[in-house]
């Protein structure tokens, strides 16, 4: 089984990167790809945890794009980490971040919530990239909601008045950055609804103008339609599709292997790079 985009503590995964490779052997994975939002610090560690394993590293990022005003993730899997435009913008998402997360703590305290930026940083390792869900988690554990999925649909959405933006990468760039690292781009869970506004057809279209590689059809939050204009759109342009978990340990109900990717396309995505390789058994 391939399954090619989980998330570590080094992110919003609440495992370190040793343990959701040996997750994923467990579950009978053998090959896996780490893709924390917006960091390659779990890299070397998830390569050591694979080799121990004997399973397979596809080593990857979830980039925060922005396409038209829409939130855009894209999945990019075997870049050169070291190529500097695309290292600097991830440093740039990264640090702005840290003042978004401060402002919505700043917020919700003023309303009377018992939250502090302390309590943010006190959830357990410091990972590389901070987001939402740590203030979800600090908000557990003060009590003020019972988990990650109630602080969610009850305060921390899109639309609710806390909601702060971050800088984000606008998408067409990142697509190109991610080329010219020797990367592979696959636009993740495009047709999400539940969780951003769905690309369209003429996004989709743009895209892959840009340079977009594939496009993940089988995740949970796609339904029967979604999955089938993923791979409608995905013949059209002549697409990689990629079926993956979303794995992010406790911190969501995602499993690790329940959505998987064909080898053949895994092949269309290795011999499409030529910024780094995959750790192979």
């Amino acid at each position: 089984m391939i399954d090619l985009h989980t998330h570590s503590s080094r992110s919003d995964g609440t495992e370190s990167p040793t343990v959701v490779v040996a997750q994923a052997a467990r579950t009978g994975i053998d090959t896996v790809a780490l893709t924390d939002h917006d960091t390659t610090s779990g890299w070397a560690e998830a390569a050591e945890a694979a080799a121990a394993q004997g399973i397979a590293l596809v080593r990857g990022a979830e980039l925060s794009t922005r396409h038209h005003g829409r939130s855009v993730h894209v999945l990019a899997y075997l870049f050169d980490p070291e190529e500097d435009r695309l290292a600097a913008q991830l440093r740039r998402v990264r640090e702005d971040r840290v003042p978004r997360l401060q402002r919505i703590v700043e917020h919700m305290a003023a309303d009377g919530f018992d939250i502090t930026w302390e309590d943010v940083l006190a959830q357990g390792e410091e990972p590389a990239t901070l987001g939402r869900p740590h203030l979800a988690d600090a908000l557990v554990a003060k009590g003020e909601v019972r988990s990650r999925s109630e602080a969610f649909g009850r305060l921390l959405y899109s639309r609710s008045p806390y909601y702060e933006r971050h800088y984000a990468i606008p998408t067409e760039e990142a697509v190109r950055l991610v080329r010219a690292a020797g990367g592979v781009p696959v636009a993740a869970h495009p047709f999400a609804s539940r969780r951003q506004r769905a690309l369209g057809q003429e996004d989709i279209a743009e895209l892959a103008e840009a340079g977009l590689a594939g496009l993940e059809a089988d995740h949970r939050d796609h339904d029967a339609e979604g999955r089938r204009l993923a791979r409608r759109l995905a013949a059209e342009h002549d697409l990689i599709v990629t079926g993956s978990s979303d794995y992010h340990g406790e911190g969501k109900e995602n499993r690790l292997g329940e959505n998987t990717t064909d080898p053949a396309q895994l092949e269309r995505i290795v011999a499409a790079s030529s910024g780094t390789t995959p750790v192979l058994r």
